[in-house]
């Protein structure tokens, strides 16, 4: 590939970078139906069933225990190196990156931030959530139980409900979420019920969780995914204020004025008639400034010689600050400082006596 069309489709990459924010027509926004609101409901209820039956010890923990005795990872060894790999599907770090990752290039090609940003606000969620749960009843895993028949809460672990649980759920799930059309968020969301559901599975083929964990690892991704429409609102004001931050640094880095508190701060520190002035505002945003007012008594002065005295301005590099010479107080001269020329009598001011030549010689 010659450099020419190298160059050509890096201007075409920058180009696309460049356009403005533009939300496509036919993305709709998830409303809180009320079919979505009963579904919620439905799955809170599910949810503190399965804290209650724990809390209480009832027949979902002797099913635990039941399961943790058969040992599937013993029934089927076969499987195991398999399951090793599939069970990753519902650890944060590489499912976030994925998704993340797949996101961010729609993102990009509809120059929109709102995938990105439903997708933080749903691991926000998740973390919040199934974290404070987690530590709050503190329940040991079957490799680390000690009383046969109890559940084994209070205890310092962090294993109910499911992480790889409810992370498998919200993660593929937001994928159906944001899905653009209702063809596809059909397809997506059978996707990411199948991979939470074999996830859920294979943690309790490896003896790490119990199946009143999955079952809550369930419930708790599936509360974050129908509870995001209330969150909309925060994700558009969130996606509009980026965007004006975006447009503020760009108009500042393309004028290249300095910011009004610095030249307000520093202006006062400065004398009119000193030697060291700030440069204007007006010149450093491009436009015409007013030419500086040179002192009453050297315009006196100047006036008394017979000539305007001429003003020298400071140059100061382009796009760098100005100094101030703090440890010298600017002092307005009196008069002039150039001594007056015997050889030109006209410009000494005082002698009155000197003829001026006659026009022509």
């Amino acid at each position: 590939m010659r450099t020419d069309q190298i160059l050509t489709r890096l201007e075409r990459v920058f180009a696309r970078l460049d356009r403005e924010p533009e939300r496509p027509a036919h993305l709709q926004t998830p409303q809180m139906s009320r079919h979505r609101v009963v579904l919620l409901g439905s799955t809170l209820a599910f949810y503190l069933a399965i804290v209650v039956a724990v809390l209480t010890t009832s027949w979902l923990v002797r099913l635990d225990w039941q399961i943790m005795f058969f040992r599937p990872y013993e029934q089927w060894p076969q499987l195991h190196a398999f399951l090793d790999y599939l069970v990753v599907l519902g650890q944060r770090g590489p499912t976030a990156v994925m998704v993340a990752a797949w996101l961010g290039w729609r993102s990009w090609r509809q120059h929109t931030l709102r995938p990105l940003i439903t997708l933080g606000v749903a691991l926000l969620l998740l973390n919040v959530t199934v974290g404070s749960v987690k530590l709050g009843l503190g329940r040991l895993g079957p490799h680390y139980a000690t009383e046969i028949g109890s559940a084994e809460l209070f205890a310092g672990g962090d294993i109910f409900p499911s992480g790889h649980t409810a992370n498998a759920v919200v993660t593929w799930g937001i994928l159906a979420y944001l899905a653009s059309t209702v063809v596809t968020r059909r397809v997506l969301s059978v996707v990411s019920a199948v991979v939470s559901l074999s996830v859920g599975a294979t943690t309790v083929y490896l003896g790490t969780h119990w199946v009143s964990d999955v079952l809550l690892g369930w419930s708790a991704g599936l509360l974050i995914l129908l509870a995001l429409p209330w969150f909309e609102p925060l994700i558009a004001r969130t996606e509009a204020y980026v965007f004006d931050l975006r447009e503020l640094l760009r108009r500042r880095a393309e004028t290249g004025r300095m910011p009004v508190p610095v030249v307000s701060a520093l202006t006062p520190l400065l004398s009119a008639g000193g030697k060291w002035q700030l440069k204007p505002v007006a010149e450093t945003v491009g436009e015409p400034a007013a030419a500086p007012v040179a002192p009453a008594a050297a315009a006196s002065a100047g006036a008394a010689a017979g000539h305007a005295p001429a003003h020298r301005s400071a140059v100061h590099p382009a796009n760098r600050p100005h100094l101030i010479r703090s440890e010298r107080t600017p002092v307005t001269p009196v008069g002039s400082r150039r001594p007056a020329h015997p050889a030109h009598p006209e410009r000494a001011g005082t002698r009155g006596t000197a003829a001026r030549p006659v026009a022509g010689g």
